[in-house]
């Protein structure tokens, strides 16, 4: 165990865990991401990104240690083709990055779309 009563070892659950939905859709499509969060009192904010190299899209929240709540959802609309990195970044009251998730999610031209 390390100090601050993180356990690490195999069998200990993830810190923050990623759903996103769908996996795959067209565009312009609606991602909806849920992040899960182990209740710690160092946790002080989660960060979600959405990046495909041509397009970003992020948000974040304060959290409130182990008061705050384990599931946040984020709702990113609009998004245009392309294949995503979605992550979910936990951050201590450090200020520093206590643990990451992460997902592909690829977002489909869809047929009433041009190709240039």
């Amino acid at each position: 165990m390390l100090a601050g009563g993180l356990t690490v070892g195999a069998g200990a659950p993830d810190p923050v865990t990623l759903k996103t939905t769908p996996q795959v859709a067209f565009a312009p499509a609606t991602l909806v991401v849920r992040a899960t969060i182990l209740a710690d009192v160092h946790n002080r904010a989660i960060e979600v990104v959405a990046d495909s190299g041509d397009f970003f899209r992020s948000s974040a929240i304060e959290l409130e240690g182990d008061r705050a709540p384990r599931t946040n959802m984020f709702e990113f609309r609009s998004l245009p083709p392309g294949n995503y990195e979605v992550s979910a970044r936990l951050i201590g009251d450090d200020g520093r990055q206590r643990a990451i998730a992460r997902q592909e999610v690829q977002i489909i031209a869809s047929g009433g779309e041009r190709s240039r």
